[in-house]
């Protein structure tokens, strides 16, 4: 899992089991209807939000009108797509919000997070941990600890300092100035230990350099000799969800390694991204991006 395998269209990430032009799942159990109606469900949600016509639908789909028609009339039946009028143009149905809540409800965030995050405290010897988004706090919910002997003490289920960890400020950096403003007079700029950013204007050059490298870095900032470098993933809607990060010994690791560190962590936090049927970070930083928590664009 060195690289991600991410898409800007965010059409094609949430049918992560589609494949051929035909949006067909190979296998001798599957249903080619069924298939094909996923693939016209696609089709949908990567178009315009006014919706697409029949006729184009039926070109994009290699399909004849009719049984476009009558793939999109089923799934309209079942709330699954909705016909608007004048048209008929399709879009997306209802149903998908409370199927979408469902399927949250059904797929807990630590768990699924959990083998990703064994692999990369296998390859980094660090412990990794992911974290949620919680009103611009990191809230962290899942933890592997490194294979080596170094254990840290990381409560699960509690809000963290978003300004000094590698989470909280790979969060931060989703936001926007105003935010983080109000967001740094909610909590105060304590010192942690000496090398704790406790100016808002220095915090903010901080995070433009998060943006720039798609990571933040803890150096010390909340306990002497521990350093972490945490990165932000995103939702179906674009949103930042959350975060991965790895926690270490500082000692006299040099700024290249921790590049390196940095550099996985994102591909790993943008692994959790396509999980939940977001975009990974490069592409959630293009202007043509989709925006984390609606505001700008991340570069």
């Amino acid at each position: 899992m060195d690289s991600a395998h991410g898409s800007g269209q965010a059409a094609s990430s949430w049918l992560p089991y589609a494949s051929g032009e035909d949006g067909e799942a190979d296998g001798r159990y599957t249903v080619r209807s069924v298939a094909k109606a996923m693939r016209l469900m696609q089709l949908v949600a990567g178009g315009p939000p006014a919706g697409q016509s029949l006729s184009d639908l039926a070109r994009a789909l290699g399909a004849s009108k009719s049984t476009t028609l009558a793939l999109a009339r089923t799934l309209t039946a079942h709330g699954l797509l909705r016909d608007a009028r004048p048209g008929p143009r399709y879009t997306l149905g209802t149903a998908l919000i409370r199927l979408g809540d469902i399927a949250r409800g059904q797929l807990p965030l630590g768990d699924l997070c959990r083998p990703l995050l064994a692999e990369l405290a296998d390859r980094t010897k660090m412990t990794s941990r992911v974290a949620i988004y919680d009103e611009g706090y990191p809230v962290f919910i899942e933890r592997v600890d490194g294979p080596g002997s170094v254990r840290f003490h990381t409560p699960l289920g509690q809000r963290e300092i978003p300004y000094a960890s590698g989470a909280g400020k790979a969060i931060l950096a989703t936001m926007s100035e105003a935010e983080v403003r109000a967001m740094c007079q909610q909590t105060g700029l304590h010192a942690r230990t000496a090398r704790t950013i406790t100016d808002v204007d220095s915090l903010l050059d901080n995070l433009a350099v998060v943006r720039g490298h798609g990571y933040a870095v803890d150096d010390e900032e909340i306990a002497e000799g521990i350093f972490c470098v945490g990165a932000a993933f995103f939702g179906h809607d674009g949103s930042c969800a959350g975060a991965v990060s790895v926690t270490g010994i500082k000692g006299d690791l040099p700024d290249w390694r921790v590049n390196e560190l940095g550099r996985m962590v994102r591909r790993y936090a943008d692994q959790v991204s396509l999980t939940l049927g977001g975009v990974s970070y490069a592409s959630a930083s293009r202007p043509s991006g989709r925006r984390p928590n609606g505001g700008r664009a991340l570069s």
